[in-house]
């Protein structure tokens, strides 16, 4: 049986339709990894995925989240996982726009004072501007680069090098239109930095920094280099998260660094990663190295 077929016929998707707009969300994974819609089961293959939020939220309601700065003019947000930052095609449930309404302002009125994005299943900080004087200063500082953002990110395996750059093009995967990669018909300039914080069994910890914000620009780059992040199913880490007890990516924006557009203070904001990514960085730790003797 297909893919889409067999979602179509579990219990909370409504249709098959709905399925193959899981399938093309990257909620849906097989074997821990994405595959397209027309995949035919075989026995034996794991199919887990995420449903969309339910209806009937209020805007404004949830979700939670801490302040690592604010003033009159912006704060700096510690965005949770699985929070959607803005309102969106095919998402139904409560954003973070939602939660800052009344508090943010500036730019398009559904996403008041956001300036740049981090994806729904990917945790930390993110400046938020509170006036339109202080959304146009933020939005020349993100077109200019100027801002310092930095991730921490658990990857599979271990890159050539300590340290290095991907520059590589990213767009719409012309085959898997929900996907970025360099197999794209409209690609824009992408620039990641990363280098090695700790090299364990049979993952690496990374800090990554951004140059560039293409979206899903950190799990595409790095996907392309053979080496996903861990728990990205979307992008080739699944099978790695199900070992390390993940539920998302491990990808977290641990620090933001910027010149304050309007007082000129320096601003360096740090998060710490949240539970989840801790205690599976810790079980990274424990796992035996591949291939030896106790494990393969």
């Amino acid at each position: 049986m297909r893919l889409d077929a067999a979602l179509a016929a579990q219990r909370g998707v409504s249709s098959r339709a709905e399925a193959q707009r899981l399938i093309d969300d990257g909620r849906v994974a097989v074997d821990g990894e994405h595959r397209p819609k027309r995949h035919v089961l075989r026995p034996g293959e794991l199919v887990t995925f995420r449903l969309e939020e339910a209806e009937g939220q209020e805007e404004g309601e949830g979700p939670r989240f801490d302040v690592a700065y604010e003033d009159e003019h912006l704060l700096v947000v510690d965005k949770p996982a699985g929070v959607v930052v803005h309102p969106a095609p095919g998402h139904r449930g409560p954003t973070l726009a939602g939660a800052l309404a009344g508090r943010a302002a500036g730019g398009d009125p559904a996403r008041p004072g956001i300036v740049h994005r981090l994806d729904r299943d990917t945790s930390g900080l993110m400046v938020v501007a509170k006036s339109e004087e202080a959304y146009a200063a933020l939005r020349d500082m993100v077109a200019a680069h100027e801002l310092d953002r930095r991730y921490l990110a658990l990857v599979e395996g271990r890159p050539p090098s300590a340290s290095g750059t991907v520059d590589a093009p990213l767009g719409r995967d012309r085959r898997r239109r929900s996907l970025r990669s360099t197999d794209s018909e409209r690609a824009k300039a992408a620039v990641t930095h990363f280098s090695a914080l700790e090299s364990l069994p049979r993952t690496t910890l990374l800090r990554v920094r951004l140059e560039t914000g293409r979206t899903h620009q950190i799990r595409a780059h790095l996907s392309e280099i053979g080496h996903p992040v861990c728990g990205d199913s979307a992008y080739g880490g699944g099978a790695s998260g199900s070992r390390l007890g993940l539920t998302r990516q491990f990808l977290h924006s641990n620090r933001l660094g910027f010149c304050h557009p309007l007082s000129g203070e320096n601003l360096n904001c740090e998060s710490k990663p949240p539970t989840d990514l801790r205690r599976a960085l810790d079980a990274a730790r424990r796992e035996p190295v591949s291939g030896g003797p106790d494990g393969g």
